[in-house]
């Protein structure tokens, strides 16, 4: 998922916004989690603390893809102003008030420039972090229902 962000944005020349950055963050999260639950390989109460980190992981990145989503959707005169980038907002402001800001969502994240199948890219997010939340949860249940205990 990153990879293709990235290839979007220095090959195409796509420039994320700030909710698009944040959702990369969310992404890291689930994958970094998911690489060293794998590579730990817990038992099962490790289990559930990776699987809930993420899906909690998850869960943000919904928020945000969903916040993004809505934005891109909203009638051409409700959209709110472009605002400062993300950098300049990290300098000089404290990061509480970055977070509000960029959630709030600006002009530039109410653009689409990029669907497949009529979704666009926090659409796709969106749907991704769903599948991988009902993913962790699913196999959370399954495989401590199914488990044998000796």
């Amino acid at each position: 998922m990153l990879a293709w962000a990235l290839y979007k944005q220095h090959v195409d020349f796509l420039d994320p916004c700030p909710l698009c950055i944040l959702q990369r963050l969310a992404f890291m999260w689930v994958g970094v989690i998911g690489l060293v639950a794998a590579i730990h390989g817990p038992g099962k109460t490790g289990q559930w603390v990776y699987g809930l980190l993420l899906v909690a992981g998850s869960v943000v990145g919904m928020v945000l893809a969903g916040r993004h989503f809505w934005l891109q959707n909203l009638p051409a005169d409700q959209v709110p102003d472009c605002g400062m980038g993300l950098n300049y907002m990290l300098d000089t402001m404290p990061v509480l008030e970055v977070m509000k800001e960029v959630f709030y969502g600006a002009g530039e994240c109410a653009e689409v420039l990029w669907s497949f199948l009529g979704i666009s890219i926090p659409g796709w997010s969106f749907i991704w972090f769903l599948i991988f939340t009902l993913g962790t949860l699913g196999v959370l249940v399954f495989f401590n229902r199914n488990k044998v205990t000796s």
